[in-house]
């Protein structure tokens, strides 16, 4: 019996992990080894760690992680969850074999997936020229003539957004832009081109884009992309479980990453929109904090 299964081997769970582990208590952290930032060259905003590549974060992180002989990290993907009756947790775990582990506390730390755009040539630009979060990557392309992919409300907020890094700006809605005329206004009061055609591909050199050529044979040179696109949750253990979801399908928490499943906790980009590595850390941390004192308290009882 550990006395927390951590799932998810990013920021977020391997904050909790060392918290927890400062704390003598007996973890197991869980990684599938599928992280949201795998084709990320650098992190960016995380205070001493900034530009960091996150494969080198994670093995930083690990790495300390080996000072605390409570803490047990395995590389195995969490493929099903139930709350026994006593309050425990149950863990099926899939390492070339399956296991099933118990824990008094389970946080999930499994992260989202991105729906990226579908068009030929964004393979080979994404993570080196290509974006979806201008807070991460936009001042490595401030003052740059830059491309925005998506449409209706979220493009037209991602457009405004980058405004702050870059006034060389076009909106790329691969089809109808799906915008009232207020909105349409809004963009051009603010100096944001508008192209509605047919995306063919995007054409780059060693991962750094040249140019959108549209159906119609004509190109756009620009030199980077950010693009506005929904994400879902890389897990369905929360839903399993019985967390309620947002509108958004976010995991819905309260104060120190708690759910309304009791034990359950939900940290990093699962549970919030604000999704930075430096917050996903931040809440792993507060969440562990949480996790030890109900862990105290049900000890001294």
């Amino acid at each position: 019996m550990y006395d927390v299964i951590i799932v998810g081997g990013g920021p977020a769970g391997l904050s909790a992990a060392l918290i927890l582990g400062r704390c003598r208590r007996r973890v197991l952290l869980c990684d599938a080894g599928r992280p949201r930032n795998a084709a990320s060259r650098h992190l960016n905003g995380f205070l001493t760690r900034d530009g960091t590549p996150p494969a080198e974060m994670r093995r930083l992180a690990r790495e300390q992680l080996g000072a605390y002989d409570g803490v047990e990290i395995r590389n195995a993907e969490a493929t099903d969850a139930r709350r026994r009756p006593d309050g425990d947790f149950e863990i099926t775990l899939d390492s070339g074999g399956r296991r099933v582990e118990a824990s008094r506390k389970l946080l999930l730390a499994t992260g989202v997936v991105d729906a990226l755009p579908e068009v030929e040539g964004f393979a080979e630009i994404y993570g080196r020229s290509a974006f979806h979060c201008p807070y991460c990557d936009g001042w490595e392309h401030r003052n740059q003539p830059l491309a925005i992919h998506g449409h209706s409300e979220a493009g037209k907020a991602l457009a405004l957004e980058l405004t702050v890094w870059s006034r060389d700006l076009v909106l790329c809605t691969d089809g109808p832009a799906g915008l009232p005329p207020d909105d349409l206004d809004q963009l051009t009061r603010n100096g944001i081109g508008l192209r509605e055609e047919r995306i063919a591909r995007f054409e780059a050199r060693d991962g750094e884009l040249e140019c959108i050529r549209f159906e119609t044979g004509e190109a756009l040179s620009r030199r980077a992309l950010f693009f506005a696109s929904d994400d879902r949750q890389s897990s369905d253990l929360a839903q399993r479980l019985g967390c309620t979801l947002t509108r958004r399908g976010d995991v819905q928490t309260g104060r120190y990453e708690t759910t309304d499943v009791p034990g359950l906790y939900v940290a990093g980009d699962a549970s919030r929109r604000v999704q930075l590595t430096v917050v996903a850390a931040a809440e792993g941390a507060m969440a562990a904090f949480a996790i030890n004192t109900e862990l105290l308290k049900e000890d001294l009882r």
